[in-house]
C-alpha cells in the first residue's frame, strides 16, 4: 500500500517526526510490545497489542464463524440483534451496511438506551426469529446487561442469544446459566476499539453475509509493509502526518471516503478520538460531513481513502494524505493499517492511545445522577451558544435522541448547515453511544468546540429487569451526567431545544 503525500506547510515537521520514530526504533517497538515507546508505565499497553498478533488465529476460525451463522439460518432466524456499545459494536454495524447486499442476516445494532429504540426491538413481530448477541468485552457495562436483561424477560430462549466477550466475564456465567446458543471468547489482550478484526467484529459480519475471509486477507497483505522502515511504512506516515497536523493547530482530521467504503467513518472516529484526546492532546476526525470549501479553515487536515467525489473543493495548499482503495473488502487493510497509524501518533503526541482515562468521568456522574435524582438543566438559547464560536473551534452536537429516528437526519443537515454558515468543521455523536467512543475526546481535550446537548423526550418507557430505574430514566441520567462531566472539565456546553435548534 502506497501513500501519496502532500503535505505542504508541515511537511518539513512530518518530515523531522518520521526521522525521530527511525530513531527510536518505533516500528519494531510496537511489534515487540514495547510499552516504554509510549509510557513508562506498562498498564493498560502491554495487555492492549493482541490486536498486532490475531490475523492467523481469526483466519483460522473463519469456517468456525460461518458454520455458526450457517446453523443460525438454519434455524429460521432472520435477524440479529447485537446489543453492546462503542468498540464492540461499531465494526459490525460497518460490515452490515457495507455488505447489505449479502445473503445473511439482516442485523440491527442497539447501542442506545433510548426507550424508543428499546421497545421497537420488543415489538418486532420477528423477535422470535431473532438471535441476540451480547458483545461487551468487561461484560458488565450496564446498557448491554440492561438490555439483553430486558430482551431475555420478553424471551426466555436459549438459543436465541449469544454473547462475544473476554475470559471470565460476568456474560459467560449469564450465558451458562440460560443456556446461551454460543461463547464466543475473544482474546483478553485487545481493547474494545483495536477489535474489529477479532470476533467482535468478525463474527456478526459472517452472520450477515460479509466476505470475511477476504477481510482478512487484505489485512494480511498489509502486514509485510507494516514491518518495513519507518520512512516508508505507509503506517507511520499516515500516523506522523496526522499527530504533527495536530500539534501544528491542524488537529480536525477531515476524512473523506471512497463510496465503496463510506460507512468505515464512524469506526475511525472512536478509533482516532478515544485513542488520541486526552491530556490536553488530540487529533478530532470530522468523519461524514458534506464536502464544502466554505467549511475549510487552516485548522483542517485531510485524509482521503479511495475516490471519493468532492476533491476539488479541498483547498490546494491544505496538507493531505491519500490511502488507495481498490473494492470494499479492502477494509480489512484499513483496519490494520489506521490502528498502526493511531499507535504511532500516540507515540508522537505523548499519550497512550490504548487507555481512555476520561471515559469513566461521565459514568460516574451518571451512578451520582441515578442515586441522587436527575437535575434540571435550565436550555440556552442556541444564539447564545452559537456566539461562543472562536477560530479553530468547531460544532459538537451530543443528541440523546432515538438512533433509528428521523430526528437524527434533521438535526444531522442542521448541524452541517452551522458548520458551513459559521466556517467551522461539526461532529456529531448521539447518546449515550458517543460517551464510549468520541466522549473520551470531549473531556481529554475540551478546549477547541462549543457542545449543544439535545435531549430528545420520550412518548413512552420500559423496564429495566431488577433494576430501580428505567431506559428513559437511565438516558435521562446519562445525559445529566455527560453534562456534569463536561462542565466539570471547563467545557462550553449548554442545553438547547431541538426545535430552536432546526429553526436556528
Amino acid at each position: 500500500m502506497e501513500l501519496t503525500l502532500s503535505l505542504g506547510p508541515i511537511h518539513e515537521a512530518v518530515t523531522t517526526a518520521v526521522q525521530t520514530l527511525t530513531e527510536s526504533d518505533a516500528v519494531s517497538r510496537i511489534w515487540d510490545g514495547d510499552h516504554t515507546l509510549w509510557s513508562s508505565d506498562p498498564a493498560e499497553i502491554s495487555d492492549r497489542l493482541g490486536w498486532l498478533h490475531l490475523l492467523d488465529e481469526m483466519n483460522g476460525a473463519v469456517s468456525e464463524m460461518e458454520m455458526f451463522a450457517a446453523g443460525v439460518q438454519a434455524d429460521g432466524m432472520s435477524k440479529a440483534v447485537i446489543c453492546g456499545m462503542g468498540g464492540s459494536t461499531l465494526f459490525p454495524e460497518v460490515l452490515a451496511k457495507t455488505f447489505a447486499t449479502c445473503e445473511g442476516l439482516a442485523l440491527t445494532v442497539v447501542d442506545t438506551t433510548d426507550p424508543a429504540a428499546i421497545d421497537r426491538v420488543l415489538s418486532d413481530r420477528q423477535i422470535t426469529d431473532t438471535l441476540f448477541i451480547g458483545a461487551s468485552k468487561s461484560g458488565s457495562t450496564v446498557e448491554t446487561t440492561s438490555q439483553l436483561a430486558t430482551f431475555w424477560s420478553r424471551l426466555q430462549r436459549g438459543p436465541q442469544f449469544t454473547v462475544i466477550t473476554d475470559p471470565g466475564s460476568a456474560l459467560i456465567t449469564l450465558a451458562d446459566q440460560h443456556g446461551y446458543r454460543r461463547v464466543f471468547q475473544n482474546r483478553s489482550d485487545i481493547g474494545g476499539r483495536f477489535s474489529a478484526l477479532s470476533y467482535f467484529g468478525l463474527m456478526p459480519g459472517a452472520l450477515v453475509g460479509a466476505p470475511i475471509a477476504k477481510l482478512l486477507g487484505s489485512a494480511r497483505e498489509l502486514v509485510p509493509a507494516l514491518h518495513g522502515p519507518e520512512s516508508s511504512n505507509p503506517a507511520v506516515l499516515l500516523g506522523a502526518s496526522i499527530a504533527v497536523a495536530a500539534q501544528l493547530g491542524r488537529d480536525k482530521c477531515t476524512i473523506l471516503v471512497d463510496p465503496s467504503a463510506q460507512h468505515l467513518g464512524v469506526w475511525l472516529e472512536q478509533l482516532l478520538a478515544e485513542s488520541t484526546g486526552k491530556h490536553g492532546e488530540g487529533i478530532i476526525p470530522i468523519v461524514d460531513e458534506p464536502v464544502n470549501a466554505a467549511a475549510y479553515g487552516d485548522d483542517r487536515f485531510f485524509v482521503v481513502i479511495g475516490s471519493p467525489p468532492g476533491l476539488e473543493q479541498i483547498p490546494a495548499a491544505a496538507p493531505m494524505v491519500s490511502i488507495p482503495l481498490t473494492e470494499s473488502t479492502d477494509i480489512g487493510a484499513q483496519v490494520l493499517l489506521w490502528e498502526f497509524a493511531t499507535a504511532v501518533a500516540g507515540a508522537v503526541l505523548g499519550v497512550n492511545p490504548f487507555d481512555q482515562p476520561n471515559v469513566a468521568a461521565a459514568k460516574a456522574a451518571t451512578d451520582h445522577v441515578l442515586k441522587s435524582g436527575i437535575p434540571h438543566i435550565p436550555l440556552v438559547p442556541v444564539p447564545q451558544m452559537l456566539s461562543l464560536l472562536a477560530p479553530g473551534d468547531y460544532i459538537n452536537l451530543c443528541a440523546y435522541v432515538d438512533p433509528a429516528s428521523g430526528t437524527v437526519d434533521k438535526v444531522t443537515r442542521k448541524l452541517h448547515e452551522l458548520g458551513q454558515r459559521f466556517g467551522v468543521a461539526t461532529t456529531m455523536g448521539i447518546g449515550p453511544r458517543y460517551l464510549h467512543s468520541t466522549g473520551q475526546l470531549h473531556k481529554g481535550k475540551p478546549y477547541r468546540f462549543v457542545a449543544l446537548q439535545i435531549v430528545g423526550e420520550d412518548r413512552t418507557d420500559v423496564a429495566i429487569p431488577d433494576q430501580p430505574f428505567t431506559f428513559g430514566q437511565l438516558k435521562a441520567a446519562q445525559a445529566a451526567g455527560d453534562y456534569a462531566a463536561l462542565q466539570a472539565v471547563g467545557a462550553r456546553v449548554g442545553r438547547v431545544a431541538l426545535t430552536e435548534f432546526l429553526d436556528a
